[in-house]
């Protein structure tokens, strides 16, 4: 493991040196560069800095072992540097892990109600908002691109995009079929229904990253509307791209800009086209997008938010804490959520490398 980290330290000592340069410092370009890759193997080097010092605790405090004066404070020494260095082993294992290359990328969101009629729409309706108060929390933007509401408030979908250093790296891990198990507000019987929305969290792709070619899309103009044909807009500036090798649809009307629609139904069709490919070159069945979505059935399930209890369940946690408090998850406070989630993940990595 450590066979690279002497390199990695020299990298990061020269880095610093030449941040202090005075032609380095006076050309922007390249002291963003330097930046940058500095930024990058800091982690890593920091990490190993501290394993090297935690080394020579070790020597030390074998040295003073057998000491008559200094044994016993050289033998709580040791023990302690020993436990040290397992975490931080550990620590540095989980560093030199594959990075996920679009870990920090923004986010396009796609919330579908599936089974459950209005009870599902309004459901979706609060994941949005869970979403959108979690982005609130972590200093992110949030932008609708697109949403088809009910008369009673709920959502049938909505796309959505979420901008912010590390977005995607967090909120990857939200993709799938979310149950939910509460009294409808339609229900007069207060009867405990089951419904379900899905969720699909795709990385915003580039240009630069997948070259969507515009002779395969046809763009057509309509005017915005809200729930139930509302608010319906003025001018024609929603926009219909269709790709049509794949006959996939996308639809933008933020109701601001023509051209600020286009350019995000564009963004929006090229991060599924890219899913698509993606999971071709990875021979998987059907796109990742696909398998996110799933079916919409109650039983397509990573998440169940149980009203009556105040709980929520992560079904892919396998650990002992996999219960979460409701009330506090559904008014955007996910941290814990996904810390457990990401904790797992490294683990079954770190596993998969013994």
């Amino acid at each position: 493991m450590f066979e690279n980290m002497e390199a990695v330290k020299k990298q990061y000592e020269e880095l610093q040196g030449r941040l202090d340069q005075p032609d380095v410092y006076s050309d922007a370009a390249l002291y963003a560069k330097y930046q940058k890759e500095l930024k990058e193997i800091t982690p890593v080097a920091e990490a190993y800095l501290e394993f090297c010092a935690c080394e020579g605790r070790i020597s030390s405090a074998l040295e003073m072992a057998d000491d008559p004066e200094l044994g016993e404070l050289a033998k709580e020494e040791l023990s302690e540097a020993r436990a040290l260095r397992e975490e931080l082993i550990t620590n540095i294992r989980l560093l030199l892990l594959p990075k996920d290359p679009n870990d920090q990328k923004n986010v396009i969101f796609e919330i579908r109600s599936g089974v459950g009629g209005e009870e599902s729409a309004l459901f979706a309706s609060d994941l949005y908002r869970m979403y959108a108060m979690y982005a609130e929390q972590r200093g992110w933007k949030i932008e609708i691109a697109n949403i088809n509401e009910t008369e009673l408030g709920g959502i049938k979908e909505i796309d959505f995009i979420i901008e912010g250093e590390g977005a995607y790296s967090r909120l990857k891990y939200e993709a799938g079929g979310h149950r939910v198990q509460r009294v409808p507000v339609t229900e007069s019987g207060g009867r405990i229904h089951t419904s379900a929305a899905t969720v699909a969290v795709l990385p915003e792709i580039d240009e630069v990253d997948f070259k969507l070619d515009l002779s395969d899309v046809k763009i057509d103009v309509f005017r915005s509307s809200g729930a139930g044909g509302q608010k319906v807009n003025k001018t024609s500036s929603a926009i219909r791209v269709t790709h049509l090798p794949t006959g996939m649809v996308v639809e933008c009307q933020d109701e601001r800009s023509q051209y600020k629609n286009k350019d995000r139904a564009l963004q929006i069709l090229r991060s599924r086209l890219y899913e698509i490919e993606q999971s071709k070159q990875d021979a998987a069945v059907a796109s990742e997008r696909k398998s996110q979505i799933g079916s919409g059935d109650r039983s397509d399930r990573v998440r169940t938010y149980n009203f009556p209890q105040n709980r929520v369940t992560d079904h892919r946690l396998t650990g002992e804490v996999k219960n979460f408090n409701l009330s506090n998850v559904i008014d955007g406070n996910l941290d814990e959520i996904i810390d457990a989630l990401i904790t797992q993940d490294q683990a079954e990595k770190l596993a998969a490398q013994m």
